[in-house]
């Protein structure tokens, strides 16, 4: 009787030890799996982001940059003519500057933004030599100059952006180029006709 109840005892203890162990192997095996599913979900979105990035040529980065740090200046300068223009068209050319290059500017962001790009947030030492000395300026004397600057800024653009337009590698960056070249096509235009006014 004592064998048997012993012997009863120790399957029952067999038994609960098996089914720890298959509850153990189980958990360990969802553990790792879910491990798994976790690190191939941040190798993936490390891979697309930096993929991204990595995948756009040099030359389209290169775009982007000039193309952010431009903007950012035509809004401060524009910023500038519209305080200290004495030239009602050169007021209105400054205001126009801020108001386009804006848009364009966010525009930009949000595709940099997506390309894994950052844009530049402040003016670099040329743009900033331009704009300080622009600002020491007024009257005719910052109509012209501030005309002058935008006309040369501006040509320079359109061909930046003629050449995005048709040989950028990645595809939203040359749509972007594409569908703001005939704004900024416009703007040379308008600088032109303001700088002759101002002469």
């Amino acid at each position: 009787m004592k064998k048997t109840a012993i012997a009863l005892c120790l399957l029952i203890a067999l038994i609960g030890c098996k089914r720890q162990e298959s509850y153990n192997t189980e958990t360990t095996e969802t553990t790792n799996t879910a491990a798994t599913t976790d690190t191939s979900m941040t190798a993936s979105g490390s891979m697309s982001t930096a993929g991204t990035v990595a995948d756009m040529a040099p030359a389209d980065k290169e775009f982007i940059a000039k193309a952010g740090m431009g903007g950012l200046a035509e809004v401060q300068m524009g910023s500038v003519a519209v305080q200290k223009a004495s030239n009602a068209a050169v007021k209105a050319f400054g205001q126009r500057m801020v108001d386009d290059h804006s848009k364009a500017n966010e525009e930009l962001k949000t595709l940099a933004t997506a390309k894994g790009l950052a844009l530049p947030t402040e003016l670099d030492h040329e743009h900033k030599s331009t704009l300080d000395h622009l600002s020491s300026l007024s009257g005719k004397e910052f109509d012209k100059a501030y005309m002058d600057d935008m006309v040369e800024d501006h040509e320079k653009d359109v061909a930046e952006f003629e050449k995005a337009s048709q040989t950028a590698m990645d595809g939203e960056t040359k749509a972007w180029a594409a569908k703001t070249l005939p704004t900024l096509q416009d703007h040379l235009k308008m600088a032109k006709e303001t700088q002759g006014n101002v002469k």
